[in-house]
């Protein structure tokens, strides 16, 4: 049902959390909307849109921003997470409701807010508008049925029981929990947020999940029955699955800039399925010690290697590192990692297990090792491993440490073992039916499709 772009018959406000990895899920969203008839318009705040790399990508989509409170300096300046979040609530709540009122008397009135869940509050300037409301999850449907369950209280932390049975989800052990709800001493604020965001998720007239619907079947299934969820995922851009929307070649968002020709003519002079990629996002920032152990476990594996090292950690690679192996490996401060992870000469991809990465690999068909860090990843790695198993996870030592001897027998093993094997058949799999998903007639477009008739007859 795709439109001329100027007979769109509905207009969504799509409001996002301002950092890269949930900035570009609702975009990829953005993008299926407005192919599909509605006017969307991304809205991140005034800081965020000065300081991103923003690519053509992002023209169809109109930007507007508002304020966190702080302007000039984003939240670096806010003595805490939770002065941060708390002022970004009061100005964020204003400033929103002065853009609604902009937009609608410049002919342009929104009918929905798309919100990114971390900011509940726009749920309630959209009902008090008398708007639709749409919640957007950027994780998983299973570290967010953890989380439910813990604002429900069913879940009490700190967490007790060495094994833990919910609804739609395999017998957990408490390590896999996410670091908010295994250790919410040390992240308080954090807490607050992610347990935050069922708040008021009753009043949501729809509730979208960056999910496929055949990845996460049992649990999806379950709160469907709590809410009018709907999986629309995986939201990468178009060219890497189903080739539908033709501009949609790359997410449009960067923090960093990547060294696009400096990798790819790099990886085009390696065998098919021969190197490992290495990268923990832009956030994980690992200890000295764990990306010794990496580095070592690379060298060790005797495997070429892309290793994104942004800038601020270069400093923690063991001393010339990148000088001795740059025969077998190549180090950069960032990458497309799309592009990277597309590569035929890409054979695995050693990640934090971040729910973005986790996706982009589930669809490009790469084998992953799991070396989580904090947040959902510890709980997408025991996924990843025993019930996608789409690859493996090292053990850690007493002191929560990766060895080098770890990580080389988990790259090995996926390269070239017998476990590998299996691994890349299901990462095939996966692959396909992600594609499938979003593809004509497909779990995820079927539920957008149901979305925009809803919205354009409202």
């Amino acid at each position: 049902m795709e439109l001329e772009k100027n007979a769109y018959r509905a207009h969504c406000l799509a409001l996002t959390y301002p950092v890269q990895g949930h900035i570009n899920p609702l975009l990829e969203f953005s993008k299926r909307l407005e192919h599909k008839g509605v006017k969307v318009t991304l809205v991140t705040t005034h800081f965020i849109s000065k300081t991103i790399h923003k690519e053509a990508a992002t023209s169809s989509i109109a930007l507007e921003t508002i304020s966190d409170g702080y302007d000039e300096d984003g939240r670096a300046q806010a003595e805490s997470i939770k002065a941060y979040l708390e002022r970004f609530r009061r100005v964020g709540s204003q400033t929103l409701a002065e853009l609604l009122e902009k937009l609608s008397t410049s002919g342009c009135p929104v009918d929905c807010i798309v919100y990114d869940t971390y900011l509940p509050w726009a749920l309630d300037v959209a009902k008090k508008f008398g708007l639709l409301g749409a919640a957007f999850f950027t994780q998983s449907c299973v570290v967010n049925n953890i989380y439910n369950h813990v604002h429900k209280g069913v879940l009490k932390v700190p967490l007790s029981e060495t094994e833990i049975l919910l609804p739609g989800l395999p017998p957990l052990e408490s390590q896999d929990m996410p670091s908010f709800i295994y250790d919410s001493v040390s992240y308080p604020a954090l807490f607050d947020m992610f347990v935050g965001q069922f708040t008021n998720l009753g009043q949501a007239d729809w509730v979208f999940v960056n999910t496929f619907y055949e990845l996460e079947q049992e649990v999806v299934d379950w709160m469907a029955k709590l809410w009018p969820l709907r999986t629309i995922g995986p939201t990468i851009p178009s060219m890497f699955l189903d080739k539908r929307l033709e501009d949609d070649k790359n997410y449009g968002f960067d923090i960093f800039k990547p060294n696009t020709d400096t990798c790819m003519k790099w990886l085009n002079g390696r065998p098919k399925g021969s190197v490992v990629y290495v990268s923990f996002g832009s956030l994980v920032a690992f200890e000295v010690e764990q990306m010794e152990e990496i580095a070592w476990g690379l060298r060790m594996s005797n495997r070429c290697f892309l290793w994104v090292v942004r800038e601020a950690e270069e400093e923690k690679l063991p001393k010339n590192f990148v000088e001795e192996t740059s025969e077998k490996g190549l180090v950069v401060r960032w990458c497309p990692q799309l592009e990277v992870l597309a590569h035929e000469a890409v054979g695995c991809f050693v990640t934090h297990c971040g729910w973005n990465s986790t996706l982009e690999a589930f669809s490009l068909g790469v084998p992953m090792v799991g070396v989580p860090y904090w947040s959902d990843q510890k709980t997408n790695a025991k996924y990843i491993m025993d019930v996608w198993k789409m690859g493996l996870k090292p053990p850690t030592d007493e002191n929560g440490i990766v060895r080098r001897e770890a990580a080389e027998h988990c790259i090995r093993e996926i390269m070239e073992g017998e476990r590998g094997k299996e691994i890349k058949q299901n990462a095939f799999k996966w692959r396909k039916l992600a594609k499938e998903a979003v593809d004509e007639g497909g779990s995820s477009d079927k539920n957008i499709e149901e979305f925009v008739a809803k919205l354009v007859h409202s």
